[in-house]
């Protein structure tokens, strides 16, 4: 039972993470038709922008997140604005392959940017983890590492930090995108553009908007991923593809499905992780990896637009 709550805590915590990221995806998606298989740039970007801060600068990590967050939003807007805006009115499957090479160019950009070393920001506030229902070891403790918990659940400090980062973001970004004019000129956008072009709404300027904040939710992702104890590489922005199911489950127009999807497919990928080898061996080391992707083809086979995605309406 204790490693089970163990692999939910884990879970959670990359759920949030993968949640932040969908929720990127579905904002452009709703406002441009478009899938963006640009994030995991924007996601590693946010990783390696963090750390430089923090390791080059000597920021602050609070205050060296921000920065992240802020110049990832402007090279988004900028890659909109270069890259996607002369592909308006083109199919979206055009525009979508547009983004494939972004990734693929992105990846080589931070690669030579920063390197192949694997970096991590740790926990940043050294807190490490707490003993939940239990009790800390006397003895039997690894130099430089927390007593083991006995007959409790260890809980990391940076899984709930994960948590709560993404509960305020996401529902800042929701009572943003409710209550400003540029959130509802968003809306507006994503229901109808011509009507809403016919309106005042400039769609250049919603384009440029939604890839902002996708980027800047992307790099939110990155930096919390940078919080993990293993390090990162450039190659670990391929763990933002693990948000494509996370959207697919939810719904492609949904951020309530992205926020639902994200935690389906973390807890999916923490219980897997911890049960297969034993209970399923014969299915081969790493296929947690995998299973985000079965689970997204579960779901569709049973719901096509997805947990919360709008169903489409076609007249004959």
């Amino acid at each position: 039972m204790i490693e089970f709550v163990e692999s939910l805590v884990r879970g959670t915590g990359l759920g949030a993470m993968y949640s932040l990221i969908a929720v990127g995806f579905v904002i452009i998606f709703r406002s441009t038709g478009v899938m963006n298989f640009a994030q995991p740039v924007f996601m590693i970007l946010g990783t390696f922008i963090s750390y430089t801060l923090v390791d080059a600068a000597g920021l602050p990590f609070a205050v060296a997140a921000l920065g992240a967050v802020a110049s990832v939003a402007a090279i988004a807007a900028a890659t909109e604005r270069i890259a996607m805006r002369p592909m308006v009115g083109r199919p979206p499957f055009s525009a979508t392959l547009v983004t494939v090479g972004l990734f693929a160019a992105g990846l080589v950009v931070a690669n030579k940017l920063f390197g192949p070393d694997v970096i991590t920001s740790g926990d940043p506030w050294g807190l490490g983890s707490f003993c939940l229902g239990g009790t800390r070891a006397e003895t039997g403790t690894v130099a430089g590492l927390a007593a083991p918990c006995v007959g409790g659940v260890t809980v990391g400090y940076v899984d709930i930090f994960k948590v709560v980062s993404a509960v305020v973001i996401v529902g800042a970004l929701l009572l943003w995108l409710d209550r400003s004019r540029y959130g509802l000129a968003m809306r507006a956008t994503a229901a109808d553009q011509e009507t809403a072009m016919a309106q005042g709404i400039s769609a250049g300027t919603i384009f440029s908007l939604s890839w902002a904040l996708a980027g800047a939710l992307a790099a939110c992702g990155g930096i919390l991923l940078g919080t993990a104890p293993g390090g990162v590489a450039a190659a670990a922005a391929l763990v933002a593809l693990k948000a494509l199911p996370a959207t697919i489950i939810g719904g492609l127009d949904s951020v309530k499905g992205a926020v639902v999807g994200g935690l389906i497919v973390g807890w999916a990928e923490a219980l897997t992780k911890t049960y297969q080898p034993d209970l399923a061996p014969w299915l081969g080391a790493n296929f947690d990896v995998v299973m985000p992707y079965v689970l997204m083809f579960a779901v569709l086979l049973v719901s096509p637009h997805g947990l919360y995605g709008t169903k489409e309406v076609q007249r004959v």
